[in-house]
């Protein structure tokens, strides 16, 4: 019975850890986080020259990786064979756990977004890449906005 006190602690822990690593900052031109408003940004505009899909990676925690793993380690360990087949299952399942749980991170992380290519009025090219929240073509007037180092497209 202790031993199965054990195992529920460590999946509670690990789910939890997974939860906490899904909390992500957004790179959407619409979202600004505490530190951002308020702020004065320069702006200036141009014409959108193209637009490309691309994906974007946030960086991983290592919570899917832990929780994947604790969770494969006990439900293999426990279900699969005793003794030493217990232990060697154990630790297969935990592996194989770490790598289905760090694919799951990786897919929750992952964002739509798009690299936007704007010629400015002054002549100057500028590529950003933001989440894919809004719909912009070529041809189409932009305005940049930019402050502490981020940049955002919007109409």
């Amino acid at each position: 019975m202790n031993q199965m006190l054990r195992g529920g602690a460590v999946a509670v822990i690990a789910i939890a850890a997974l939860v906490a690593g899904c909390a992500t900052e957004s790179s959407s031109n619409s979202v600004y986080n505490t530190g951002q408003a308020q702020r004065e940004q320069t702006v200036r505009y141009g014409v959108v020259e193209g637009v490309r899909e691309v994906a974007i990676q946030r960086s991983q925690t290592g919570a899917g990786t832990l929780a994947g793993g604790a969770i494969g380690g006990i439900a293999a360990g426990s279900t699969i064979g005793g003794g030493n087949g217990a232990v060697a299952a154990g630790i297969l399942g935990a592996i194989l756990g770490g790598i289905a749980g760090s694919a799951a991170e990786n897919k929750i992380n992952e964002r739509r977004g798009l690299e936007i290519t704007v010629r400015l009025d002054n002549g100057e090219m500028r590529a950003i890449t933001q989440e894919a929240d809004e719909v912009f073509r070529p041809g189409e007037r932009v305005r940049l906005l930019s402050s502490g180092g981020v940049t955002r497209v919007t109409h």
